[in-house]
């Protein structure tokens, strides 16, 4: 699967299944992820070290399998998703957005690179474009490149129905750390306050034909919310499996 493929899975109503990448660093161990269960990862850049030589060489390895990579940003800023992009990505998760115009700069840089400057503020905003030829070419261009946006907070949440409008968003992201914290019950998944607000986001979203991702830890909260309208399942880390099965494994021998 590719980035192209994996956006007709979500037009078509399906559901694709994904991963965060937050530990792992060395590209050998990308060939073993390639038969258990992944339409895509994402791979974080935003809470864990990585340089870009780093990043460059992962990706490489990630673009050798079926399985689409999509790297997590820092921040909603053009330069690194043309950054990312440039070194093998085929998509971003621009974390903690909150206006219209940080998202226009990141489907800007994701879905009309390496367009720049007015050109692409024009051609964002309003559909004005350089040329019908130059509009073909970036599309053919950036044809596999997905664009996420991240919304973590109250004030992205409010903001949601004018973000939706910016053309080109592939996925919604609702980071449950972040946004428990804005909503002021912290990591309190199982609060009305957190279900509701959710479930606000993927309504909204759906209505706009945008699936979201609800990034959850556990098995119990993947499926809650895989079963509430997310579609663009993305559940745990590779820490999180190494961990959970070591345990379980080791635990079962001791226990034999």
């Amino acid at each position: 699967m590719n980035g192209s493929e994996l956006k007709d899975v979500l037009r078509g109503g399906g559901k694709v299944y994904g991963t965060m990448i937050s530990v792992s660093r060395n590209p050998r161990w990308v060939p073993l992820l390639n038969d258990v269960g992944l339409d895509y990862v994402i791979i974080d850049t935003e809470h864990n070290p990585r340089s870009r030589g780093e990043l460059g060489d992962f990706l490489t390895m990630w673009n050798t399998i079926d399985v689409v990579p999509i790297v997590r940003i820092p921040i909603p800023d053009s330069h690194y998703v043309t950054m990312t992009i440039d070194a093998g990505a085929q998509g971003v998760l621009a974390p903690y957005c909150e206006t219209v115009s940080q998202v226009e700069e990141v489907i800007g840089a994701a879905k009309w690179r390496p367009l720049k400057g007015k050109a692409v503020r024009d051609l964002v905003a309003d559909g004005t474009e350089v040329s019908e030829a130059t509009t073909k070419y970036l599309e053919n261009r950036n044809k596999n490149n997905i664009a996420i946006i991240g919304i973590e907070s109250v004030e992205a949440v409010n903001n949601l129905e004018n973000i939706l409008k910016v053309p080109g968003i592939d996925g919604i992201f609702v980071g449950p750390n972040d946004l428990s914290i804005s909503l002021g019950i912290p990591d309190d998944y199982n609060n009305p306050k957190y279900v509701d607000t959710v479930k606000h986001i993927i309504t909204t979203s759906e209505s706009a034909g945008i699936p979201v991702l609800v990034h959850q830890q556990s098995m119990e909260l993947s499926e809650f919310w895989a079963n509430n309208g997310a579609r663009f399942i993305l559940h745990g880390t590779d820490r999180r499996a190494m961990v959970e099965g070591f345990k379980s494994e080791f635990n079962k021998l001791r226990n034999l």
